[in-house]
C-alpha cells in the first residue's frame, strides 16, 4: 500500500463519487475506480458502497478514513519539518573570530554577502583561535578566522590567507627604542618577549621563534598573554616587547608604543573550514574573501 493510494481513497470519500475525485486528482475515472478495489481486495473490506451510481462509506470505510487521514497528516507533517530542518541547516552562516584581531575583516565582506544573500541567516561568534579550532572540529561553527597558519598544525582543516599584515613591535612608551622610527628584530635580541598563549592560541610560539629565527637568535618569551588586549598591557608595564600584527595598533594602547621593523616583516591571516562542509552560504562566502584578498 502506498500513501497515494490513502490519498486517493480520502479524495473518493470526501467527494462520494468517482467522476468529481478523478478530476480533483487528475487521472481517468476507470484507473481510480480500479485503484480502489484493489485497495479494498488488499484490505480485504469493503469501503464503499456503489449502489445505482451513488457512492457512500461503510462502517469500515469511516474507520479506515479517520486512521488514512491522520497517517496522510503525519507524513505532510514529516515532510515539512525535514524541509525546515534543510533551510535551517543551508540557509545559516557560522563564523568565528578573534574581535581584536579580525573585526576590520568582517563589515565590508559580511555587508556585500548579506546584500548578495538576504536569506542567509549570520551568526558571529566571538572566540579565540583554540576555541575556533574545537568548534569547526564539532561543527558548531562553519568558518574560523583563525588568523596564524601555525595554528593548524595537527588539524585536518583547509585554510587560505585572505590578508597579509605589517608586524609592527610594541614597546613600553617609555623604552628608548621607542624614540627610533624604526627597528631591526637583532635589535631585540637582548629584550624580553611577551607572547599569545599557546592554550589559547597555538602556534603562536612557533610563530615568533622562525620570524626571529632570521636575526639569528631565539626570542626569550617572558610572560604570556591570554589574548591581544592583555598583551599590551603587559608591555605596557614593562614586561617585554612584542611582535603584532598591525591591526591591533587599531586597539586601545595607552603606554605602549607601536615601530615598524626594518626590513619589513608581514604574516598571513588565514581563515579555516571542514573540507567536507557542505553549506552553500560556506561556500559564497569563502570565495567572496578570496575576490576581496587579491
Amino acid at each position: 500500500m502506498e500513501l497515494r493510494h490513502l490519498r486517493d481513497f480520502v479524495t473518493v470519500a470526501d467527494e462520494l463519487s468517482f467522476t468529481r475525485a478523478a478530476e480533483i486528482l487528475h487521472v481517468a475515472q476507470p484507473s481510480l475506480t480500479q485503484q480502489i478495489k484493489l485497495l479494498e481486495q488488499e484490505l480485504g473490506v469493503r469501503l464503499l458502497n456503489r449502489i445505482k451510481g451513488r457512492v457512500s462509506l461503510t462502517e469500515a470505510g469511516k474507520v479506515f478514513l479517520a486512521d488514512s487521514r491522520r497517517v496522510i497528516a503525519l507524513c505532510e507533517d514529516s515532510v515539512r519539518a525535514v524541509q525546515h530542518f534543510n533551510r535551517s541547516e543551508t540557509k545559516q552562516l557560522k563564523i568565528g573570530y578573534v574581535a581584536s584581531l579580525h573585526y576590520h575583516l568582517l563589515p565590508a565582506t559580511l555587508t556585500a554577502f548579506q546584500r548578495a544573500y538576504p536569506e542567509v541567516a549570520l551568526n558571529l561568534f566571538d572566540m579565540t583561535c583554540a576555541q575556533q579550532l574545537e568548534a569547526l572540529e564539532a561543527d558548531k561553527i562553519d568558518l574560523g578566522f583563525i588568523g596564524l597558519r601555525e595554528s593548524l598544525a595537527g588539524t585536518n582543516l583547509q585554510a587560505e590567507a585572505v590578508a597579509f599584515y605589517e608586524i609592527l613591535v610594541a614597546l613600553p612608551r617609555a623604552h628608548q627604542l621607542s624614540r627610533k622610527p624604526q627597528i631591526n628584530l637583532k635589535e631585540l635580541e637582548s629584550h624580553f618577549f611577551v607572547g599569545m598563549s599557546e592554550r589559547n592560541y597555538p602556534g603562536w610560539g612557533e610563530w615568533m621563534r622562525r620570524i626571529v629565527s632570521d636575526a639569528g637568535y631565539t626570542p626569550r618569551t617572558l610572560q604570556e598573554a591570554d589574548g591581544p588586549l592583555a598583551v599590551l598591557a603587559f608591555v605596557a608595564a614593562g614586561l617585554g616587547a612584542a611582535l603584532l600584527p598591525q591591526q591591533v595598533k587599531l586597539l586601545a594602547h595607552p603606554g605602549v608604543a607601536f615601530r615598524p621593523l626594518k626590513p619589513v616583516v608581514k604574516v598571513e591571516s588565514c581563515i579555516a573550514w571542514k573540507s567536507d562542509n557542505t553549506s552553500k552560504p560556506l561556500d559564497r562566502y569563502v570565495e567572496m574573501l578570496m575576490q576581496s584578498a587579491k
